[in-house]
């Protein structure tokens, strides 16, 4: 399989389930109607809660904008976009404060226990051998990204996602000034 990429500019918003902001699916495995997992953006333009995802485990992290306060089921996270993304219960109630002013935030979420993920910013370079086959995905930010393998070379555009799956034993190589990356096992 070779790296797919999907530009955040060429995916229609729609409505969040609560209605209080977009979201643009970039991603959904195996389909949007029954997935395992799904990468989005969110534009978030007003505080209050995000919508529940009962036996979901979600991912967040901002791109754009001054942060958020996140309160989930009591404990307060301040994020920002040079913040490590946070994980949690998408059963938990959240409410979101906008720190100043609107964000875009990435979210990854896993529906039960049929996949596990990781997902780390890089600002620099990451480097990753494979011991067991997964699928692996960076979102490139303003700066774009550069993945390196064995015998190819992919450049990101920004605000862009790249994705694919690495067999067992493979080598990767990420550079970055600003990007997301993640790592599936399903």
């Amino acid at each position: 399989m070779n790296w797919n990429i999907v530009q955040l500019a060429e995916v229609a918003p729609s409505h969040w389930r609560n209605g209080g902001g977009v979201t643009r699916e970039l991603l959904a495995w195996p389909d949007s109607a029954d997935w395992v997992w799904r990468m989005s953006v969110a534009e978030v333009a007003a505080s209050g809660p995000f919508s529940r995802f009962d036996g979901v485990r979600r991912w967040f992290a901002v791109l754009c904008g001054a942060g958020v306060r996140l309160t989930i089921d009591g404990h307060l996270h301040e994020l920002t976009r040079r913040s490590e993304p946070l994980c949690f219960d998408g059963a938990s109630a959240v409410d979101c404060q906008l720190l100043e002013g609107a964000t875009q935030d990435f979210n990854l979420m896993l529906r039960g226990n049929r996949a596990s993920a990781q997902m780390e910013r890089v600002s620099g370079q990451l480097k990753l051998d494979t011991s067991v086959s997964l699928v692996v995905a960076v979102y490139a930010m303003e700066a774009g990204a550069t993945v390196f393998s064995r015998h190819e070379t992919l450049t990101i555009p920004a605000h862009s996602l790249a994705w694919r799956k690495l067999p067992a034993n493979a080598a990767v190589r990420v550079e970055s000034a600003d990007a997301l990356w993640m790592e599936i096992a399903a």
